[in-house]
């Protein structure tokens, strides 16, 4: 070999081994960005949530606060914090942390920002049945509870059936799925139309999206529901990711794609579903989250974390915005669709100018 292939062989060397060191750099520059934005949303969903145990009719301070919830006998705040404001701030984080990493998933796995239970017709599917069993049956909380659950998984595989003719294509089933949603949805307006005014004012009060009367039996489910389905779904999240890339390329990586769809569609939908029968269709956070963590996280990586983090803190906040900084007392459900509705109109504006399809 010459001196002059030496010299090659030496700068290609160098070159591929700087390369390769600007890689690693910039993998673990994405590395700390993603652990101080997950860091940040702890924190933020922490204070957040003590803020909503200290503020309300009765202000009670930090001491008082962590007194209840270190199992003391606190006067006053004993009965306030600890049966009234923390059922429904645990209620809060659950649900914001169900529709986080539900609606992140579907729009994962479908490659598309609409497709989220909001939009595909799974939060519909679970109105229109808790609407039909408190008006037209006469049904218990736990009951209306338990048709909302089954209806979300109906409207669910329904949407994937209809969508799975020649391998389920994101905007296939967006489509199918705002169908079955607008159909859902005048079956509601219709059990609504007849409804007695005692029923209607229950029926409407869930279907907005509520916190509002929260107790330890409407809780525990969630929380039951997220030990049991979050490691599913985090099991999955290198598979999920993989997906993105396109159903021929995930298989050619080794990815079981219609394994991994099903076990992250039953997860997801399990997740909405339960979390919408504890407080209602609480309106786009599960469409807001994941774009919000998207673009606080970076690209590359799982937002299954992140997202579920910003669900918990935008549910968290509207509740306490709604409550006492707007004057009056509003749902949850009323402030996060004030919130996600021009985001909505934003995303399609933005595709057709991009020239793309949703």
């Amino acid at each position: 070999m010459s001196a002059a292939d030496v010299r090659d062989a030496t700068r290609a060397s160098s070159a591929i081994a700087s390369a390769a060191h600007e890689v690693a750099r910039a993998r673990r520059a994405r590395g700390r960005r993603r652990r101080t934005v997950i860091g940040v949303l702890v924190a933020a969903v922490v204070v957040v949530f003590v803020v909503s145990l200290m503020v309300g009719r009765t202000f009670y301070g930090p001491a008082e606060v962590l007194g209840v919830l270190l199992g003391h006998d606190v006067p006053g705040a004993g009965f306030t914090v600890g049966r009234l404001r923390l059922p429904r701030a645990v209620l809060a984080v659950a649900a914001g942390l169900c529709f986080g990493l539900g609606g992140v998933t579907f729009q994962t796995m479908l490659r598309n920002p609409l497709a989220s239970p909001d939009i595909i017709g799974i939060s519909s599917g679970a109105s229109a049945a808790a609407a039909f069993a408190i008006i037209t049956l006469s049904l218990d909380d736990a009951q209306v509870s338990a048709f909302a659950i089954v209806a979300g998984l109906a409207v669910a595989v329904l949407v994937y059936l209809l969508s799975k003719k020649g391998g389920v294509a994101g905007t296939r089933l967006v489509l199918i799925g705002i169908g079955i949603a607008a159909m859902l949805d005048s079956l509601t307006a219709y059990v609504l139309s007849g409804a007695a005014q005692w029923d209607l004012q229950e029926a409407t009060r869930w279907l907005t999206g509520s916190l509002n009367g929260t107790s330890w039996p409407q809780v525990v489910p969630v929380l039951i529901t997220l030990a049991v389905l979050t490691p599913v779904l985090l099991s999955q999240s290198r598979d999920l990711s993989v997906t993105q890339l396109g159903d021929d390329t995930a298989s050619a990586l080794g990815v079981r794609v219609d394994r991994t769809r099903l076990i992250v569609i039953v997860a997801a939908v399990g997740l909405i579903s339960f979390a919408t029968a504890a407080c209602g269709p609480i309106a786009f956070v599960a469409f807001l989250s994941g774009p919000i963590a998207a673009r606080i996280v970076g690209p590359n990586g799982s937002l299954l974390v992140p997202s579920a983090l910003v669900g918990a803190l935008l549910v968290l906040v509207a509740d306490v915005v709604g409550q006492y900084a707007l004057g009056t007392r509003f749902p949850v459900g009323v402030v996060t669709g004030v919130l996600g509705a021009p985001y909505l109109i934003y995303l399609i504006v933005r595709t057709n100018r991009a020239g793309g399809s949703l």
